[in-house]
């Protein structure tokens, strides 16, 4: 209580503003006790007060509130500070009553606003359960997008496999499926019909698909397996007959057979069929082809070769026919007249023209044609022409066989050689008859050049049919070439040089 006195006196002084000396006597005053008031305490061993105590923290609050700026100004102008205190009391009470006037003024408003935060919060509080409601939905609505969520991923993962199960059943069942339509025109429709072809790639297919079901050890291979198959046989039967005709008519006298062979490059994938359905069918055709061709082709070259050997000149050259012999020196009683220049064989003349572009690709001869105009042609004439009908005849067999058998590499030139290959030696040997009785020096030489010529035009066209061919014959034609000329040489060695004078023309051959 007296801490409390002098806390008020404290508060007093620093809003009075005395002076120091009157704030330190009016303190000390105040802080003397009322004997009269207070009855003496005797509290014994519990009594703390002495006559020493010191006020130690009154002091520092005073020495604090005497610093104060307003107390300094109260103590400066030496305001009472009991009557100030008063005063200030007093006013206090006046505006507890305004204010306690100005509640019960709006007391109403208050009440007022009372309810009104009563009823907010009464509304607040039924939001807050609605919320609280809308929460736990969501909560709820949550789960539900999750379980559908992943309802939808098992759906459509489902969906997929449906799919992919759909495409392969699809495929299948539309494989299996044999249509009436294919039946009805592999049965009914003649092998030439577009229809018919476009059929047997179908039927093809299904054939493939069958052997790989049947691979598979599927059990509704078993349902069209037998239809399949008698469609096959059909199939097989008509194309056979078909090819073997066309074949056939080959043999024909005076047969364009270039034609047919057209034909059959048309529908080549009638053979490609037989050679994946039915092999032996597949041999027999070709066996039967290569038959065919190869007497076609050694008929008509043995006869072209036998008519272009009598529209050759008659006088041809012979062993005594050299630069070094005299005309004389081979006359006898029985002899035959020489030819009517030895011009023609020592000198190229015209003979060269054979080699130019235009001639050497130009067309054959025809010897009945040239028979009925009586003319006559040098060997290498009748060569060109030969086997120019070879080149051209062996070039368009060579891709036939190509593209009708599909072969290649070996296996074409293997199959080109058994249908030529009796023609290729009928050649040869014609050649080795002629080449060892020949003494045309300019003849085999020109021969030689075509030969050439033809190889360059068979290896432009990436054609290798006739490589060997032309390696034989030109394994003939040089060696005799060389003896031909050996024997010239050897002639002029062994003339004498004073005659020749008597040989005329001929001496410039010599100093040559």
């Amino acid at each position: 209580m007296v801490e409390g006195a002098v806390t008020v006196a404290v508060f007093d002084v620093n809003i009075a503003g005395n002076s120091t000396a009157n704030g330190m006597s009016y303190l000390q005053d105040e802080m003397q006790p009322d004997t009269d008031a207070m009855a003496p305490l005797n509290l014994g061993d519990l009594d703390l007060t002495t006559d020493e105590f010191i006020l130690d923290e009154v002091d520092i609050h005073i020495q604090a509130n005497l610093e104060d700026d307003l107390v300094k100004e109260a103590l400066k102008t030496g305001v009472d500070l009991r009557h100030y205190s008063k005063q200030v009391e007093g006013e206090l009470q006046r505006i507890e009553q305004a204010s306690i006037k100005d509640y019960i003024k709006e007391s109403q408003n208050i009440a007022s606003l009372h309810n009104q935060i009563t009823a907010c919060d009464s509304i607040l509080e039924r939001m807050e359960c609605m919320l609280s409601g809308f929460q736990s939905d969501l909560s709820s609505i949550s789960s539900e997008i999750q379980t559908l969520q992943q309802q939808s991923v098992s759906m459509n993962v489902r969906l997929k496999n449906r799919q992919a199960v759909r495409s392969h059943l699809s495929q299948l069942v539309d494989e299996l499926v044999v249509p009436g339509a294919m039946i009805q025109v592999i049965v009914d429709s003649p092998v030439t019909e577009q229809e018919f072809l476009e059929q047997l790639h179908e039927l093809n297919n299904k054939i493939n698909f069958a052997k790989e079901l049947s691979f598979r050890e599927t059990l509704a291979c078993s349902d069209i397996q037998d239809i399949v198959d008698r469609l096959k046989i059909k199939a097989v039967t008509k194309i056979r007959e078909f090819i073997l005709q066309k074949i056939y008519s080959f043999r024909k006298p005076m047969t364009n057979y270039q034609i047919p062979q057209n034909t059959l490059l048309k529908y080549r994938f009638f053979y490609q069929f037989l050679l994946a359905n039915e092999r032996t069918v597949a041999k027999e055709i070709r066996d039967v082809y290569v038959d065919t061709m190869s007497k076609i082709y050694y008929s008509y070259f043995k006869s072209y070769s036998g008519r272009l050997l009598k529209v050759q000149y008659e006088e041809v050259a012979d062993k005594d026919d050299l630069m070094g012999v005299e005309d004389t020196a081979k006359k006898g009683l029985f002899s035959k007249p020489s030819l009517k220049s030895r011009n023609t064989i020592f000198t190229l003349g015209q003979r060269g023209a054979v080699l130019s572009p235009a001639e050497l690709e130009g067309p054959i001869l025809i010897p009945h044609t040239a028979q009925r105009g009586d003319c006559r042609y040098p060997y290498e004439t009748l060569f060109r022409s030969q086997h120019y009908a070879l080149l051209d005849n062996g070039c368009r067999e060579f891709l036939f066989l190509f593209d009708f058998f599909m072969v290649a590499g070996n296996s074409v030139l293997d199959l080109f050689n058994s249908v030529m290959g009796k023609t290729l030696s009928l050649f040869l040997k014609s050649m080795s008859t002629y080449v060892s009785d020949c003494y045309d020096s300019i003849a085999v030489f020109l021969c030689i050049h075509i030969i050439l010529r033809f190889r360059a035009i068979t290896t432009k066209g990436a054609i290798p049919a006739l490589d060997k061919y032309w390696e034989a014959v030109l394994e003939l034609l040089w060696p005799r070439f060389e003896l031909i000329l050996e024997m010239n040489i050897q002639s002029i060695c062994n003339t004498d040089a004073p005659e020749t004078g008597r040989v005329g023309h001929q001496t410039t051959l010599y100093h040559t």
